[in-house]
Formats: C-alpha cells, structure tokens, sequence
C-alpha cells in the first residue's frame, strides 16, 4: 500500500534518478528509484548515499540525512513513519478485541497521514531542486519574478514604519509553540453551531455549542488524525459529538469524581452528560463527522430556571449551583442528584419531576436590607472556592458571598470592595417534627413566591434607574466579566477596563494589577500561574502575587474561555479555534519545541496554487453591454479560482451622493444601478453553476464584489467588508474607497477597490487618499454575505469601530492592511502623466513607445518616492493609457478630441503585495504568500465608457499548514523526544512529602490536626485535599464509598485549609473536624418541607491528599481515613471492632486510628521518615 502511494506520486515504474547536481554550498547525492517487479515494491538503491540538500549539521532536513533508505523505512526495511502504526503483532492482537470497523478506520486514518506525508515531502524535495539553479536578478526596481511572471515595478518604503508586515513561521517566533485541537473555521460553515464554552478535566476536554456538546480525550485521541467522513472537520482532533438541538450552552461545570458534565443552557435547562469514551472502544471510534456512532444523549436534564442559565459551579460539598436572571440562584443539593441518576430509564419522568422541586434558593433567608441592586442582578458567574468552603456570586458591578455548607449569604460588595449592606441571616423557626400540615406548606411557598417576585422586581427597578441615571448600564470600563480562584486561596477578577482584581476569600480587596488595556474575557489557573485571556487575542501568564511571566497574541479575535487540562491550556477564540499551549509556557521548553517543530515543516506543509483575476473599471455612470462583459472577463476568468471586480462611478450626481450618504448612516448601502452589475457580471460568470459571490460592498459611486470558483469554496470564507469615504471632510463618497477581506487556505486577502482625487495639479491630494485609506480601513462582518442584494455592513458601527483602531493604531501602529498577507489595490487612482502634451502623448503611443510614457508616470514616479503605495507592486505596463477616450469609439483614435483634450493618461491601475521581501523568498510557512502577474492588459475594444477596463491576471503560491499533521508531530515530539522528556520530567518533579497519619476518628465536634511536611530543600509542594467517597457503617459494616460531587465533603466534615503551599522543609497543619449539622431532609420549591433531623449514624470518609509540583498536573495521593463515631455509639464500636476486622478488612482497627493533639511532638521524627 505505501509503495503504490509512492509510484502514484512519482509517476513511474521504471528506473528514475530522483536527483542530480546541487546548488553551490549544498551537497546532492544521487539517489535511483527502482520498481522490482519480483517483489512489487519500489525501493532506492541501497549502494548509493541519500545525503540531499543537507548542511553540514544535517539538521536542515533530517529525514534526508541518512545514508540508506532502508533506515527511513523504504524497500526491505521498515516502514516510513512506522511510529505512526502499531507493529503487526499489536495490530493482531488489537483487532481481535476492537470492532472490525473501528480497525479499518483506524487503519485507513492512518494510511491517509502517511500517504500526505509522503506528498508533502515528494512537493518540497521538488521545490528544493527546481531552485538549485541560481536565478537571475537584477539591482533595480524593474525585476522579473522567479515564477516566470511578468516584470514588476516595485514601490519604495515597504518595510519601514507602519507598512512593515508582521513576522511569520512554521512556528510562530512571536508566541510559545502550540497545537490546533480545532482550526479557525470559516465563519459561514459555523452559522448556528459556534463553540461558546470550554471546560476541561484531566481526561478530557468539553466544548459547548449553539447546537451540541463536543467531547475530547486528552489521554488516547488529543495527536490522533481525524477519519474522513463526509461532514468530517478533518483537521479537528478527533472528538465525540451530542445529539444536536439542544439549546445554545452558556455554562459548564465539570464532576470528575463520577465522570459528569453539568452545562447550563439558554432555555433555562440544566443537563448532565455522562463521559462517553469511558464506555470502551478504541481511540478509533472517534470521528470529526456527525454520524451517528459519534452522538450520544444527556444522561439528565431538567427546567432549572425560566430564563438561561448564565453560570453554573459545583461547590465544595458537592452540591451544584446555578445562577440565571433577575439575582436567580438555586442549589441542586448532591443526595437529591445523586437519588435522580440512580433511577433506571424507565423513571426518568420521575427523577426529573422530583429533581425539578428539590432546588434551595438561599435568597429565601436573606432579608434584604438595601441589598435589591445586588441580589437581583444577573448572575453572570459562580465560582466555587473550596479553600474556605464558599461560593463567590458575581454580577458585572458586585459580588456576594455564600457559605457552601450552610448556603448561607456572608458578605455583599461592589468591584471596590465596599460593603453595600450587612444582610440579616433568617433562620425559619420551623418545628421539630417532621410532618408539616397543608396549610403551613402553602403559606411557606407563598412566602417564598413573594420574596422573589419581590427580588426581582426591586432588581429590575434598580437597573432602570441605574440607566437613566448613567445613561449606560454601569460604567463599562469597572465590569467583572471572570472570576478565578487560586491554590493559595486567592481570588482574581479580570475587568473590561483590562484590570486586575485580587481579593481574599473574605472579599476584601487585597491589589490591582494592569498590564493590558483591552478587556478581559477569562481566567483559569494551574498550580503557581495564572493565564488570562483579552478581548484582543492576548494571552498574559502572571505567577500568584500577580507579577508578569509572559504575553503573546495567542488568536487573532477575542479569547472567550480558557480551559486547563492535561498538560496543557486550552484557548477558544469567538471564531471556533481552540488552540493547547504547553502549561510550562513560557519557558526553557519552548524553544526546544520551536526547533524541532519547524524542522519538521516539510512534512506538514503544502503549496497551493491558485489565479486571481483582478478586474477594474470606470463605468463613467454608464451600463455595458453583455459583449464588452464578456470581452473583458469572459475568456480570463475561464482559468481562474477567483475573480475580483472593482467599479467605479456607477451612480453619480448630488443627490444620488446626498442620498447614498444618509443612507450610510442608518447602516444601508446599494443601489439599483450597483445591483443591474452585480447582476450581469453574475451572468458573465455563470454565477451559481462555476462561479460563488461570496461577498460585495458599495459605497455611493463604489463597487467591488469577489466570485469565487466553486470547488475552492470550501477553502475560501471569513468575508468582511469596508467602506473609507474621501469625499468633502472625509464623509462623501464620490472619492473613496471599498474593500472586501477573505481566508483562503487560512491566510488572509484584502482587495480593495479606489477613486482617488481627480486633475492634473492634485498629486499630493491623491497620496493623502490612499493614506488615509490604508490607515484607517477596518473590515467587518457584512449584514448578509450571500444574498443577492450588495453584501455590506452598517457604516455607522463602522465609524465606530473605525474610531476605536484609531485609537489602538496610535499604540500598535499596524493598521489592519498590513496585517493581511495579500492586498490587492484596484481602481481609478487618477494619476496622470506629467510634463508631456497631449500631442506629444498621442505620438508615443501611437509608436508604442510606453517605457518613455512610463517615465511620465504620475504614480511610478511616487512610488519611487516612497510617497504611495508603499512596497508594492505592478507589472510593467505594455498596454496603452485607459484613460479619456470618446463613447463608443473604438481603437487608439478614440481619445479625448473635444474641447479639453485632456492628455491620456494610466488612471486605472492594480497593484499588489504579497509576503515577499524579496524577489528571491520562496513559498513557505514563514513566506506564505507568493504571487506573480501572469497577465496585465487593458480591453480598448470595449468602448462603454470613457475609460478602459482593465485586468491582470495573478498566480498565487500559498503555503499552508496540514493541522492534523502538525498536530501529530507535536505529539510524536512531547511523548518521544529525549531532550524534551528530560526537561519535563525536571519541570513535572514532585517535592517529597509526609503525612503524620493514615488514619483519623472524630467524635461530635472533635478537631484532629494532620500535618503533612515539605522534605524538599528547594521546591515548593502544593497539595490539595478531595474527599474521595463517604460511607456510612451499620452495624460496624462498612458501606460502598460514594463519591460527592467534584469530590465534594460531607456537610458534616470540615477541612482546612483544603489546599495550600508549603515551602521547602515546612510543615502545614490541616485541621479536621465534625460539624453539628442538622440536615433538612427535603426542599420543595425551594421551601423546607419538614423539620431538622440530625444523623447519628457512624460515617467514614476518605480523604486524599494530592501533593504536587509547581504546575500541579503530575501529583502524589496519600490516602487518609476519617470516622466520625456518634457519642452514643462510641464504646459499641470500640469494643466490636476487633472482631469484626477479620470480616471486614476494610474496616481499621482501634490502634489504626489516631486522635492527634495539637503539639509538634512527632513533627522532628517525621522529618526524617521517608513518605509512604
């Protein structure tokens, strides 16, 4: 199967010399391909040295640095890229317990990345020996391009000041080296499924979209490639996928202890979802399609709120939170879930009915003194901190705090950190027994119907006076938009202002940090570090005391969640991508990585090839025929991918001006005439059957629209639109410009169509045009890409958003054009020729003698300057001026003969830039987009207008990379490489630790302290304590050990600290208690239904200890035993434990289990015992 790829790649089954001769200062062995008929299999001779294109160091290429073929896998000796399959006794033995088509999936994945591979080697071996022959170049501006394009006149000042192109790579110098789990997707194939929430555990990642839940294993699939399918996302890592139709998913709360996701929707419902790769199968089985064996169903849901549920958290009791509008909160106590999912499928009505009325709202025992700005505010986040056992409410102007235990409300404070009002605790005097009469039931429920309508309109109320007040709701710039809690038991808040906030777990605030000014979107942290992501595409890393350790743009749109998982940090941008960044990031390893990940650029980089037909014409207000159409675009677009057409004048006059600018202002553009166009050219380009509009944009007088061939459809999207008016006072649009910006192959492409100042004498007016125009352009999304009418885009929100890149131009300096890979300038420039009559300039032209006319250029001469159009390009001109002719007129006779006789001139004019700096760079990932002009001619036989159209035709080399390959040597690099595993196993070390005992008994209210010590002399050990499972022992039996939610404590047990740091050769004391707890039995609505009960039957918990490093992923458990023993029941146990060990080894005996006291007698003995 491999060598067959190979022939069908090489072309050959006969003897072939793959290579001869090399370029000076390189090295170029021969190498034979040979086909054996006997054995059907190709292979390189083995006498001959395969040494190609390599330097001295061999580190260039490495695949080509070794002397036999045999050692790459080729012919007799093992497969090429063997790593990537499993050997054929594992395949054997594999397939016997894996579905056969799981294995043939697998199999085929596999051959498919092997087969790419091959592919993208065999195109850069091709490359790199195509330019082994040195290529002519020439010291001035006139150049010819190496793609055997046409000569090209080069404008100076392209790389300095603001026209300087930001860098690029196969591994991005400006940034840590990192992986695509999901690439940006074009914006149109995302309508209705956008991802807008992240949430990770150790195994796996969760995303939640408009539609669906997506699912990752971070421990089998994360490097996998994905099986091709028909709707497949075949660079996505693969994924599970719900069942679609459900509502948008606003919120995620992750349960690692009984593998659940809890997400909260726009419909007001809360859902459970059970892992669905614990359930067996092969890592193979995951698919990026919709099919069906990929879809799996919620496991629970239930109408948590009316309104959606903005926010959700597990507490550290176990119990779920959810926060929706108006200040709604409700807790979903854990026996009450817990009850629910222990029903078969046939009870699921009733689970849900029952869980539907067991919520608590602690509002209920609030009374509000003042307290109705905050308690009815949205509740847009929940974060629960179990270093203190609390729970943070946030709004976007306050916080509240809860107790997690007792649920009841602690503190109330503004962003900052004054108290608003001190809330009175209402404890509901209800009776001892447990049976309440009708009667009490329902005054109870009309109690707490009252005091949230109440809430809620007290809320509202409030909002409104805020707002007519302000005149805004709050002041922007002070809202909370995340929340993140800490190891040391901190809390941050990010603010829109670009802010930091840190507060203790009590609420007060404790600093304030800035280091960005755009807005901050979210937060998450692992171990010693915070990650903090911007509405700008930055992510920033601070350490604990909020000091900078790195910042690099990490998305080229807002950063709308950060997930942490694994080893590594999860981004998703509001475009769809979700990228991982290595939590050590940055550090010593990224560089490591950077190095061997661009070495590696041939095997996961292609070039793509693709011609542009850019188009431009001054219909001087006029309509064409369908025979000048053709004309012009007919026969050049029958070989081009996409087709770029900019019009100018196709509505004039005052009104029509006055009008199209009033018209801008309320956000709508087009007009009849604008559509009569669009219209033809659609019919010239048979449009809908060879030929996609993608997108169009018109301003007054202004026209520009891009088709796009339909089998590039797929690879082309993203559309935005722009508008710069540079009429009278820079707001009419009969100067100007429009402009349309498109992905293809993900790299960015602007076209942008011009009609610059008119006359002789206004050079300088034209430059500050086209100033003005590069500065200031910013695109948008348009109103409606693909319909019929001009797509475009509100011009009032685009003076808006044109004024904010003003204000950010003034710090970064890049305006957005530069920021693209291709620009492509197209119009009527209205540059003239200068010094030479008109006779004079109908006599060179007639004699075709354009190279002494070029020398009259307006425009070249400017260029020149480095006065416009900076660094950019355009064929040497062979056609004669567009520009003034007579209607209807054809051939060189048609120019201007009336009264003004104005002299001809070259006013309709394309330039272009690319990625180049020079003539010489070569296509590839940090040189992604390289072009040269295939054609560049004018059409003087269509006579439609006073000027001529004219075209240019561009082959474009794109160099982009295969995600999913990317993705796999990423993996192949973090799990095989030496170098990299030593650093990690350095940069992962856990500090050795103790822990003074194994085992704990309390009694009611006992308080035991358990130490547990840092022996490391240098590192700091963090710990963080879990309550893996609570049992209750009858009858000294001890019961199964169920786990709480997310590991959650029992109401009866409290712990503290929870988690924590120690320094090197210290200890911390943890303080383990019984709490008198009276539990409510059940909640109705939200309202206790019966009286206190409390439980006297003996408990026992485990507790675990992680201790870890400082990024906490790899992590030590001690496991510790806690029984509470009832003060009745005290000596039963005491004196039947011994008998009944024997029965139940699970249950410790007397001496196991210790009371410690609070001195340090044992601390100096720990320290010199070894840990467990």
């Amino acid at each position: 199967m491999f060598t067959t790829s190979l022939l069908q790649v090489v072309g050959s089954s006969h003897l072939q010399s793959i290579a001869t001769g090399g370029a000076p200062g390189s090295s170029l062995s021969i190498a034979h391909l040979k086909w054996d008929n006997d054995s059907m299999e190709a292979k390189f001779s083995e006498e001959d040295s395969f040494d190609l294109l390599s330097d001295p160091s061999h580190d260039t290429y490495p695949l080509f640095s070794c002397t036999r073929l045999s050692d790459i896998g080729i012919g007799g000796g093992p497969r090429i890229f063997s790593r990537h399959f499993e050997d054929s006794p594992s395949s054997s033995a594999a397939s016997g317990d894996e579905d056969d088509e799981d294995h043939l999936r697998s199999t085929t994945t596999s051959m498919e990345s092997t087969n790419k591979r091959l592919d993208y080697m065999l195109q850069f071996l091709d490359r790199k020996l195509s330019s082994a022959s040195p290529a002519k170049t020439t010291a001035d501006s006139l150049s010819v391009s190496r793609n055997s394009g046409l000569p090209e006149f080069i404008g100076r000042g392209g790389d300095e000041g603001i026209f300087k192109l930001p860098p690029r790579a196969a591994v991005h110098p400006g940034r840590p080296p990192c992986f695509e789990v999901r690439p940006h997707p074009l914006r149109e194939t995302q309508i209705g499924c956008y991802l807008r929430t992240l949430g990770a555990t150790t195994t796996h990642l969760w995303a939640g979209g408009e539609q669906s839940l997506r699912v990752w294993s971070l421990t089998r699939d994360l490097y996998s490639a994905c099986s091709q399918g028909e709707d497949a996302e075949l660079d996505t890592a693969p994924f599970f996928e719900s069942t679609a139709g459900i509502s948008p998913t606003l919120c995620m709360a992750a349960d690692e202890a009984n593998h659940l996701l809890w997400s909260g929707h726009r419909d007001g419902k809360i859902r459970c979802w059970k892992v669905p790769l614990l359930n067996g199968g092969s890592s193979s089985s995951s698919a990026c399609g919709t099919n069906g064996k990929t879809r799996f169903s919620d496991a629970l849901s239930w109408q948590a709120h009316r309104g959606p549920i903005f926010s959700i958290a597990i507490s550290s009791y176990g119990d779920l939170w959810s926060g929706s509008e108006a200040g709604s909160i409700k807790i979903w106590p854990w026996d009450a879930i817990e009850r629910s999912l222990s029903m078969t499928a046939e009870e699921r009505h009733i689970a849900v009915s029952s869980l539907e009325r067991s919520y608590i709202d602690p509002r209920n025992h609030v009374k509000q003194n003042g307290l109705n700005n905050s308690l009815g505010a949205d509740v847009k986040h929940l974060l629960s901190v179990p270093s203190k056992g609390r729970v943070w409410s946030a709004s976007y102007s306050s916080f509240t705090l809860w107790d997690a235990r007792t649920r009841e409300l602690l503190r109330v404070f503004n962003v900052d950190g004054q108290v608003e009002s001190q809330a009175e605790i209402i404890m509901p005097d209800l009776p001892m027994d447990l049976h309440c009469n009708a009667k009490k039931d329902r005054l109870q429920s009309s109690i707490g119907f009252f005091q949230r309508s109440r809430n809620v309109i007290m809320g509202a109320a409030d909002a409104v006076l805020r707002v007519a007040t302000k005149g805004t709701f709050g002041d922007d710039n002070r809202k909370t938009d995340a929340l993140v809690s800490t190891i040391d038991g901190m809390i941050w808040t990010g603010c829109a202002s670009g802010s930091l906030i840190q507060w203790d777990c009590n609420g007060n605030r404790v600093q304030d940090v800035q280091y960005h000014s755009s807005p901050v979107q979210c937060m998450c942290s692992l171990g010693l570090r915070m990650w903090v992501g911007y509405g700008d595409g930055i992510i920033q890393v601070l350490n604990l005391e909020g000091k900078l350790i790195g910042s690099w743009t990490a998305h080229g749109g807002p950063i709308i969640k950060l997930a942490a998982g694994a080893d590594y940090v999860f981004s998703l941008a509001n475009h769809g991508g979700i990228r991982a960044w290595h939590i050590t990031s940055p550090g010593a390893l990224d560089s490591v990585l950077r190095a061997e990940l661009g070495g590696k650029e041939f095997l996961y980089s292609r070039i793509e090839n693709i011609k542009i037909l850019a188009a431009t014409w001054n219909v001087g207000q006029g309509r064409a025929s369908r025979d000048s159409l053709m004309t012009w675009l007919g026969a050049a677009a029958s070989s081009v991918n996409i087709v770029v057409i900019g019009l100018q004048e196709v509505e004039m006059g005052a009104g029509f001006l006055a009008v199209s600018a009033a018209k801008e202002t309320v956000g709508l553009e087009g007009s009849s005439g604008g559509q009569w166009w669009l219209d033809m050219i659609d019919k010239t380009l048979d449009e809908g059957a060879t030929f996609d509009r993608i997108g169009s944009r018109q301003l007054a007088g202004l026209l520009i629209a891009v088709w796009v061939r339909q089998n590039l459809r797929l690879h082309v999207g993203d559309v935005d639109a722009a508008a710069v008016p540079c009429g009278f006072g820079h707001a009419i649009g009969n100067k100007g410009a429009v402009g349309l910006k498109i992905r293809v192959y993900d790299q960015i492409f602007c076209f942008i169509n011009c009609h610059f100042a008119a006359h002789l004498e206004a050079v300088s007016r034209r430059n500050a045009d086209f100033d003005h125009v590069y500065r200031t352009m910013t695109f948008s999304k348009p109103s409606n890409t693909f319909s019929a009418v001009a797509a475009g885009s509100s011009s009032a929100a685009q003076m808006l958003r044109g004024a904010n890149v003003i204000g950010a131009q003034s710090v970064n300096r890049l305006p957005e054009l530069t920021k693209a890979d291709m620009v492509i300038f197209l119009g009527d420039f209205n540059y003239r020729l200068d010094g030479i009559s008109y006779d004079e300039a109908r006599d060179f032209i007639s004699q075709r003698c354009f190279e002494w006319l070029r020398e009259k250029d307006q425009l070249q001469a400017e260029m020149e300057a480095g006065n416009v159009f900076q660094g950019m390009r355009e064929a040497v001109i062979k056609f004669p001026p567009t520009y003034k002719f007579e209607r209807h007129m054809a051939g060189l006779a048609g120019y201007d003969s009336g009264e003004k006789k104005r002299t001809p001139a070259w006013c309709d004019r394309i330039l272009y830039r690319d990625r180049r700096s020079s003539l010489l760079t070569e296509c590839s990932l940090e040189c992604p987009v390289v072009s040269s002009v295939l054609e560049y001619d004018a059409c003087l036989d269509v006579t439609d207008s006073d000027h001529k159209p004219v075209r240019c035709i561009l082959s474009v080399d794109i160099a982009r990379a295969d995600e999913s390959l990317r993705r796999q040597e990423f993996g192949e690099i973090i799990m095989s490489n030496g170098k990299v595993n030593s650093m990690l196993d350095r940069l992962f070390g856990i500090p050795e630790t103790i822990v003074s005992t194994n085992n704990i008994l309390i009694q009611n209210q006992d308080v035991s302290i358990l130490r547990v010590t840092n022996k490391c002399h240098k590192e700091t050990a963090l710990f963080h304590i879990i309550c893996e499972g609570v049992a209750v022992i009858k009858d000294s039996q001890t019961g199964y050990h169920h786990p709480r939610g997310c590991f959650g404590f029992p109401p009866w047990l409290e712990v503290t600290p929870v988690m924590g740091m120690i320094e090197p050769d210290q200890t911390v004391e943890v303080l383990v208690c019984h709490e008198k707890f009276r539990t409510l039995e059940e909640f109705v609505d939200g309202i206790p239904q019966n009286g206190w009960c409390e439980d006297t039957c003996d408990k026992e918990v485990i507790l675990v200890i992680h201790v870890g490093g400082t990024y906490m992923n790899r992590r030590k458990g001690h496991r510790i035993r806690v029984r509470h023993c009832s003060t009745t029941r005290t000596k039963q146990v005491g004196v039947r434990l011994s008998s009944d060990i024997k029965k139940q080894p699970q249950v410790l005996q007397r001496s196991d289990i210790q009371r410690l006291s609070n001195s340090h007698d044992i601390v100096e003995h720990l320290r010199n015992l070894h840990s467990p």
